[in-house]
């Protein structure tokens, strides 16, 4: 006959579990600053600035973290990856956190030993092609030379897209967004295909960024989050809830420029999001103005996507999906409470 536990018994399992495979606060917090992965360079996600600073989507995610953390969102280390170095990354310990335009997928979720903490992107492959091609739609692409970054989801996605249409195409890869964008410029291949955000931002580098569309099919679905690894649930939490902090501080109206007057606020949703009640941060292990210290630093969620991607940005990007759910959007987290 099988000994069964105790309540206690398995509480005490699961707490030695989790402490002995926890530790990466501790880490970040001896270190001093966050060693975040970035990507190499990719306009209104991560890229880096000509006075050596890094900007983008990505990076106020990062910058998030380490506000949270630290109280300065400026404690940060940016690690440049490529699509086929960062999970190796993460994996060995290189970096603490990894927000790079990053697909969330089951294989990924399941089989690489990570944990995806949220989605700050809702995207979708797409296409790009030159507008002398003449196409206007990518049914039109059968026979066609694609250029694609290695590594990535898009590899698969365009195999299983020509293969459902019943079209054949000559695959290009690369190692980098950079790479793909300037065999495109060349003439190397007729298509580049990557997430539709990613087309957008790799358009304004071509030296006619006018001569170039973006095809109107979407044919995947593109969660971009930040990944952390398996095993570490208070590092998961503190990066889950730094990202949700900004979502539900849009939905609630704190922004930047607000946030301490509304510290005097009557909502009691505000009041526990900013700190000033409920002690929501020690259940993070985190002081309790850590979510006011992402908001005055870093922003809500909708300021981060105005500057970086959106009508602010060179890039130009209407909010669509990615607006909040009571918006006509996807953009949802759970309440701070």
């Amino acid at each position: 006959m099988k000994k069964l536990l105790t309540t206690a018994a398995i509480s005490a399992t699961i707490i030695m579990g989790a402490s002995a495979q926890a530790g990466t606060l501790d880490d970040v917090k001896k270190k001093g600053f966050l060693n975040c992965g970035v990507s190499t360079a990719l306009p209104g996600f991560s890229n880096p600035t000509d006075k050596g600073s890094w900007k983008g989507i990505d990076v106020d995610t990062c910058k998030a973290v380490a506000a949270a953390v630290f109280g300065d969102a400026n404690k940060v280390k940016y690690v440049p990856l490529t699509a086929k170095e960062r999970f190796t990354a993460l994996q060995s310990g290189e970096v603490d956190l990894l927000s790079r335009n990053t697909t969330w997928t089951l294989t990924r979720d399941g089989g690489l030993g990570l944990n995806f903490a949220g989605v700050n992107y809702y995207d979708g492959q797409g296409f790009m092609v030159s507008k002398k091609l003449g196409v206007k739609s990518a049914k039109e692409l059968d026979g066609a030379t694609v250029c694609v970054q290695a590594g990535t989801t898009t590899e698969l996605n365009l195999a299983d897209y020509f293969r459902t249409n019943k079209m054949s195409f000559k695959p290009i890869t690369f190692d980098t967004a950079d790479q793909t964008a300037s065999a495109f410029d060349s003439g190397r291949c007729d298509v580049l295909t990557s997430d539709q955000s990613q087309l957008y931002a790799l358009r304004i580098k071509l030296k006619n960024p006018k001569g170039a569309i973006v095809l109107p099919e979407v044919i995947s679905k593109e969660p971009l989050g930040p990944v952390v690894r398996q095993g570490d649930d208070e590092w998961f939490n503190i990066t889950k809830w730094s990202l949700n902090a900004m979502i539900n501080a849009e939905e609630l109206g704190v922004t930047q420029a607000n946030v301490d007057k509304m510290k005097k606020s009557d909502n009691p949703n505000i009041q526990r999001l900013l700190g000033v009640t409920g002690g929501m941060g020690s259940k993070l292990n985190l002081g309790d103005e850590w979510a006011y210290n992402i908001v005055k630093q870093v922003g809500n969620y909708g300021e981060s996507f105005e500057r970086n991607v959106g009508e602010g940005s060179p890039l130009k990007i209407q909010r669509g999906i990615n607006a909040l759910w009571n918006k006509g959007g996807f953009m949802y987290a759970p309440p701070i409470r």
